[in-house]
């Protein structure tokens, strides 16, 4: 009884102080990642960065002006081959830029992209960027949603542009030639998009693609404890960045955490993306755990080592956008095949 008593104090497992090598079953130029990852001590070099409190609006701003610039100067650095073009349109209260292949496939298909950066950055030339590198792979036009973000747009703002566009692109293409897909933060938004379309009456999207999806704002999986610090892209929680985007409304409301949605059978097809030292891990599985309980054609595809967002360029990124690639031409009428780079 004392032993049993003991171990319900302890409320988990004490590790050693150890440090967690670089796995040789990844590739070489995933290894030089993770190494290029974390400083001379071995902490993640991510890991300095602290966000603001929920309430220091200004600090949010000066921030999110900071990551935009050094998403700028990467822009500048990094020539791109991506030819797809791209222009602004407003869809009601969102800005949208519409991306468009040299190579357009399908013109009957359009690929909602919603951007991550824990819905406060990721905006501006980043989405216009992810959108026309969509649109180039899967040779489909892209609308990547520019949402409203707080602190001057906190919650719902962002999900009632994406309802709106998705709204447009309905009437445009028919429900079973629109996709919805983001990464994290927009993984989220793509989840909340389709379970708010279920809720209003909607016909749903023919699938999602939902990429190290953030969709449990109150950060209850085991992934946030286990793989805290050894996720080199994000070694520290979100919930500061949570909470300035509900703005006091209930992180577990399905439309802010969608994990905790009713999900049934007629719920669009799934594919779920993590890797196995991504802070989200948890996230995936235990959404590719619901559906399928739901009887929701569902895809879970784990990385060895992958951190939060991949590896940056990697064979084993290809290799998502190869699994992205078969997935909408098995869920999706008339999709062309995909063309990775």
């Amino acid at each position: 009884m004392e032993r049993s008593e003991e171990i319900m104090r302890m409320n988990g497992v004490r590790l050693a102080e150890r440090v967690v090598p670089v796995p040789k079953s990844i590739s070489h130029s995933a290894q030089l990642m993770l190494h290029g990852s974390v400083s001379k001590d071995g902490i993640p070099i991510n890991a300095s960065y602290e966000m603001p409190m929920p309430d220091d609006h200004d600090a949010w701003r000066r921030l999110r002006s900071a990551t935009d610039a050094h998403y700028a100067s990467m822009l500048k650095a990094h020539r791109s081959d991506v030819a797809a073009r791209a222009t602004a349109a407003q869809i009601g209260s969102a800005t949208v830029h519409i991306a468009t292949p040299s190579d357009l496939r399908n013109s009957e298909i359009v690929y909602i992209d919603l951007h991550g950066g824990a819905f406060v950055f990721g905006g501006g030339n980043a989405c216009r960027e992810n959108a026309r590198s969509i649109a180039d792979l899967h040779g489909i036009r892209c609308y990547g949603i520019d949402y409203r973000m707080p602190p001057d747009h906190p919650f719902p703002a962002a999900l009632d542009d994406c309802l709106s566009v998705y709204r447009y692109a309905v009437q445009k293409y028919g429900a079973d030639h629109v996709i919805i897909g983001g990464r994290s933060a927009g993984g989220n938004l793509a989840l909340a998009t389709a379970l708010r379309a279920q809720d209003e009456g909607l016909t749903l999207p023919a699938c999602l693609i939902l990429l190290s999806p953030e969709i449990d704002l109150t950060e209850s999986g085991d992934s946030f404890s286990a793989n805290r610090t050894l996720d080199v892209n994000l070694p520290n929680p979100l919930i500061s960045a949570n909470q300035l985007y509900a703005n006091g409304a209930d992180l577990a409301h399905p439309y802010l955490s969608p994990l905790f949605g009713t999900f049934t059978a007629t719920f669009p097809p799934t594919f779920i993306q993590s890797g196995t030292r991504d802070l989200f891990l948890s996230n995936a599985v235990r959404l590719h755990r619901k559906l399928c309980k739901a009887a929701v054609v569902t895809e879970l595809h784990v990385f060895e080592a992958m951190p939060h967002g991949g590896f940056g360029g990697t064979e084993e990124d290809e290799e998502i956008a190869q699994e992205v690639g078969r997935f909408l031409r098995a869920n999706v009428r008339g999709m062309p095949d995909s063309s990775v780079r």
